[in-house]
């Protein structure tokens, strides 16, 4: 299993510039990310194959 959390963790330090999520892990991983304090300053955006693309933003979305 992967951990999320110390991936999260690494991104939000700068340590990691991305993440990204396949398709078959996204839900296994959306878990993680909801359950975060902080989970709003995750942004991710969707391509093509269900490849999902996380940054670290200092201003949380709305």
């Amino acid at each position: 299993m992967t951990d999320y959390t110390e991936l999260l963790d690494q991104l939000k330090s700068g340590a990691l510039e991305s993440l990204t999520i396949e398709k078959e892990d996204f839900l296994e991983f959306r878990q993680v990310l909801i359950a975060r304090e902080d989970f709003k300053h995750f942004r991710g955006v969707a391509y093509h194959h269900g490849i999902t693309i996380y940054n670290y933003t200092e201003e949380p979305s709305k």
